[in-house]
């Protein structure tokens, strides 16, 4: 497993993964330590982010190794499936993997999620519209989801 980290508008995020895939990105504090260079086989995955993050990118196409239990790997393919700049709420996920009871474990495996914005879990949102819990902190979400969908000023003359 290679590791590296990557600055980015919204704080350092490493990197982890091998030549068959990515299997975690997270969010970290600086004194976790730097690399000084991002591995090869995190040089696609860290590219992608940068251009995600320059809003040059809303698709990702990084193979992903996500280690998880079947529930979870369910739970975190269907958030691949919310388009870019789009919400759903937990109940809505339960919903779509068939059981509306099972929103407690949907929003469990979300928070279990190990690949932030890849797999992009900061787009489930409270049934009421609320932020709710994020991995990352609010204040990253609430970022993510400004910079996939900013609101645009329209001109008033």
């Amino acid at each position: 497993m290679k590791t590296g980290w990557l600055e980015s508008p919204i704080g350092l995020i490493q990197l982890e993964g091998t030549a068959s895939g990515l299997a975690k990105v997270s969010f970290v504090s600086a004194s976790e330590g730097m690399a000084s260079e991002i591995p090869s086989e995190l040089e696609e995955a860290a590219k992608q982010l940068t251009e995600y993050f320059a809003g040059d990118r809303s698709h990702f196409t990084i193979a992903l190794a996500a280690e998880g239990t079947e529930f979870q790997k369910r739970v975190w393919k269907l958030l691949t499936q919310i388009p870019f700049g789009k919400t759903v709420s937990y109940q809505s996920m339960a919903n779509r993997l068939g059981d509306p009871k099972v929103i407690r474990a949907a929003a469990a495996a979300n928070g279990k999620n190990p690949i932030a914005i890849l797999i992009p879990c900061h787009r489930v949102i409270g049934s009421d519209g609320s932020l709710t819990g994020y991995a990352g902190g609010l204040e990253r979400k609430k970022w993510l989801l400004a910079h996939e969908n900013p609101v645009k000023q329209t001109s008033l003359f």
